[in-house]
C-alpha cells in the first residue's frame, strides 16, 4: 500500500508541508506523477467536471496541460484539521493563441489515513490578464523557495 507522508491528523507544519508536496507535483505538469497521490477510486469536482479514478484523472490533467501552456502553480494552506485541508491557489497559464491567464481558486481535500487523497473539490476562475501582469516567473518546474507566494502578492 502506497503511503504519501504526511499523514493525517495534520498538525500546522505538516499540512504546509503537505501543500508545499502538492504545488510541486503539480508544477511538473505530468499526469502520471501526480495521479499517484491521490487513491485509486478518488473522487473529484474540477470546475463543472466530475471525475472518478486515476486514469481518469490522469486523462483529466492530460488535456488541462495540452491547454494551459506555460503553467505555474502557487498553492497556500487555509485551514485544515483532521484528515482535511483546505487551501486557496492562483496560477498562470497562455493558451496555444498567446493569451495569457490567471486562474484563481480554493480546493477542499479529503485524505486516507495513508495520505493519499481520496476527495477534491476545486472552485476556479479564469482571469485574462496582460502578459505584462505576469507575477510567477521561475523556469518551469519547482517554484524557489524564495519566490514570493501569494500573501505576498496580495492574491
Amino acid at each position: 500500500m502506497d503511503i504519501r507522508p504526511p499523514v493525517p491528523p495534520f498538525t500546522l507544519d505538516s499540512a504546509i508541508e503537505k501543500v508545499r508536496l502538492a504545488e510541486d507535483a503539480w508544477n511538473t505538469r505530468d499526469p502520471e506523477r501526480v495521479q499517484l497521490v491521490y487513491t485509486p477510486d478518488t473522487h473529484w469536482r474540477n470546475r463543472a467536471e466530475f471525475v472518478d479514478g486515476r486514469e481518469a484523472l490522469k486523462a483529466l490533467l492530460r488535456r488541462k496541460w495540452d491547454r494551459e501552456l506555460d503553467y505555474r502553480l502557487i498553492k497556500e494552506l487555509w485551514a485544515f484539521t483532521g484528515n482535511r485541508i483546505a487551501v486557496r491557489f492562483a496560477y498562470e497559464w497562455h493558451d496555444d493563441a498567446g493569451n495569457w491567464f490567471r486562474s484563481h481558486g480554493n480546493e477542499n481535500w479529503e485524505f486516507d489515513e495513508q495520505g493519499l487523497m481520496v476527495n477534491r473539490h476545486a472552485s476556479i476562475n479564469d482571469q485574462p490578464i496582460p502578459e505584462s501582469e505576469r507575477k510567477f516567473f521561475w523556469p518551469l518546474g519547482r517554484r524557489p523557495d524564495d519566490h514570493p507566494g501569494l500573501s505576498d502578492f496580495g492574491l
